[in-house]
């Protein structure tokens, strides 16, 4: 083909139906547009650009967030070239995201698509997150900054894209960022909007080796506390809803001239049952007070198990995801206390 000679017209009519208007060559191909007729519509001041490499953007002008979303995860889920062919025309065809290979969007972009208010919106963003194997051949190039997992998670389908779940989207837009305000308002909306709890997050960060910055660990401790926070308020709307006695809330126990037993969230004296809020971090990467934290934990639960008061263990997940089957679990703790033997008497002080 002579560089001077006009493009065929027949890709324009053919392809005048994708949506969104971003195909990969291995598409084009598909649609029996040639390598040639491709570069040809994609010369400056041709109806078509390259945006990526391997990925044309059907129409002249800058591409939409949409587009630069589906370019991104063109070019880094495009298989080998033996395997080309065998990705189908467009995406949504055959199997779901099949195009996009193991590849999904994270980072901030991730949390915008996730209705994140502290991240920024997609077309404000110079960059693009995505996530693929770590045994990937490509590179970051123009827009898009290749993120490498040796575990992929399970991706979420968000308008169509592939999307990185919450906590691991959270901790690869926290390794980009340095400025602690803004890791503290994305953690805290995590976890005051209900994408996740706590732990999910520091589990992240902690396999992504971030609990070692400091503005991280601040921005951490900040995010348990609000999650204590919200735990705490589902407990008092559990017990209110489920019609449960009321207990005596935020209690510590002691024994009559005796050693300090611990704290426990709720506790009904007559039938010697706490529930303690399990609203620790992970043990993955913890430091070294939070071990020492598991250990008194574990140390406190047993001491009063021995002395006859049975305690209820409830994790915000639970409170958040299954209230009604904990408020079970408490109605028979409950319920049971007239068949076990009376429990120690304890001295209960406001915590």
């Amino acid at each position: 083909m002579n560089h001077n000679a006009p493009p065929s017209p027949l890709p324009l009519q053919r392809l005048s139906h994708i949506r969104p208007r971003v195909l990969s060559s291995a598409q084009l191909r598909e649609h029996g547009v040639s390598a040639a007729d491709a570069g040809a519509h994609c010369r400056p001041g041709g109806p078509w650009q390259q945006i990526l490499p391997g990925v044309c953007l059907l129409h002249p002008g800058p591409p939409t967030s949409e587009e630069r979303l589906h370019g991104a995860l063109l070019y880094a889920g495009r298989p080998p070239a033996r395997e080309a062919r065998a990705v189908p025309a467009q995406p949504g065809a055959g199997e779901p995201h099949a195009p996009y290979a193991d590849a999904m969007i994270t980072g901030l972009a991730a949390l915008t698509l996730h209705r994140f208010s502290s991240a920024p919106p997609l077309l404000s963003q110079d960059r693009i997150d995505v996530l693929v194997p770590r045994t990937r051949r490509l590179r970051s190039v123009g827009f898009v900054r290749l993120v490498r997992g040796a575990a992929l998670p399970t991706p979420q389908q968000i308008t169509g894209v592939p999307v990185a779940p919450v906590p691991r989207a959270l901790a690869d837009a926290v390794a980009q960022l340095t400025d602690a305000g803004a890791v503290r308002r994305l953690l805290t909306e995590a976890v005051r909007g209900g994408h996740c709890e706590p732990a999910a997050i520091v589990r992240e960060l902690s396999y992504a080796r971030l609990l070692a910055l400091p503005h991280v660990v601040d921005a951490v401790d900040s995010l348990l506390a609000e999650g204590r926070a919200i735990a705490e308020d589902r407990l008092y709307r559990l017990v209110a809803e489920h019609g449960l006695p009321d207990p005596l809330w935020n209690v510590d126990l002691r024994l009559p001239g005796g050693p300090h037993l611990g704290g426990v969230d709720a506790f009904w004296p007559d039938q010697a049952v706490a529930v303690e809020l399990d609203t620790r971090a992970p043990r993955q990467g913890l430091r070294q007070e939070d071990e020492a934290l598991w250990s008194e934990y574990a140390r406190k639960r047993e001491h009063l198990e021995r002395l006859g008061i049975t305690v209820v263990h409830i994790t915000p997940k639970k409170l958040r995801d299954s209230a009604e089957q904990q408020a079970t679990v408490l109605r028979t703790a409950l319920m049971a206390s007239n068949d076990r033997e009376p429990a120690a008497y304890v001295v209960v002080l406001p915590r």
